[in-house]
């Protein structure tokens, strides 16, 4: 059975928790590096934490560690930025790419990446126009795999309150017994179901480049 080292960045968020707790429990992993501006959840045998200043990127060259996979589940919101849009794609496009971009000098092989359903670099709302230039910009790296993942609304307890995602969490269920055939995307889906089919697309070890979505995420699931 061949082992991994797995990088997760964004590993307190709702996805990249559930992330973390998977891959401990996972035997193919024998080590879990959380590279985080700050880490004050569960310690493990099997984990190291490195905290680093993402602003700063001499330190987080310095820091980068070896190994195998790299999980990105790291994102903002409106609101934590104020509106932002600069101080937006700092967290959303360039920490990830310039992760990758390590990844790739570091010996990485596999990087799967938290996405968004609609991701399209030609969409004229910002926030999928972000997404879909960071899956553009990160299909030009040389990894032996690309993994993007792209939920839609997610299911699960978040450590702060989203009054918007709430709101959308309610109609997207209401209503979900309507998105049916190319609309299926858009239901909402459980944050640790996303994460599992992290993990199974890891442990898979398959070459290449791959887009999941609602349905792809729950057969990997099942």
């Amino acid at each position: 059975m061949i082992n991994y080292t797995a990088v997760v960045i964004g590993g307190t968020g709702l996805i990249g928790s559930s992330l973390v707790n998977q891959l401990l429990n996972n035997n193919q992993y024998d080590k879990v590096i959380i590279i985080a501006r700050g880490w004050n959840d569960q310690l493990h045998p099997k984990m190291e934490v490195i905290t680093v200043n993402f602003e700063d990127k001499n330190e987080l060259v310095q820091k980068f560690p070896l190994g195998s996979h790299i999980f990105c589940c790291i994102g903002t919101t409106q609101k934590k930025v104020s509106g932002n849009k600069e101080a937006y794609r700092r967290i959303d496009f360039d920490i990830p790419y310039t992760v990758a971009k390590l990844g790739i000098e570091k010996g990485f092989s596999q990087y799967l990446l938290v996405s968004a359903v609609g991701a399209n670099s030609t969409s004229s709302n910002f926030y999928l126009n972000l997404k879909g230039a960071l899956e553009d910009a990160l299909c030009k790296l040389s990894f032996q795999s690309i993994h993007l993942f792209r939920p839609s609304v997610l299911l699960g307890k978040r450590k702060e309150n989203r009054w918007g995602e709430r709101l959308a969490k309610f109609f997207v269920i209401a209503f979900s017994f309507m998105l049916r055939g190319k609309m299926t995307k858009y239901k909402a889906i459980h944050s640790k179901k996303v994460a599992h089919a992290m993990l199974t697309a890891g442990t898979k070890n398959k070459n290449g480049q791959f887009i999941y979505q609602y349905d792809e995420m729950i057969k990997m699931n099942e």
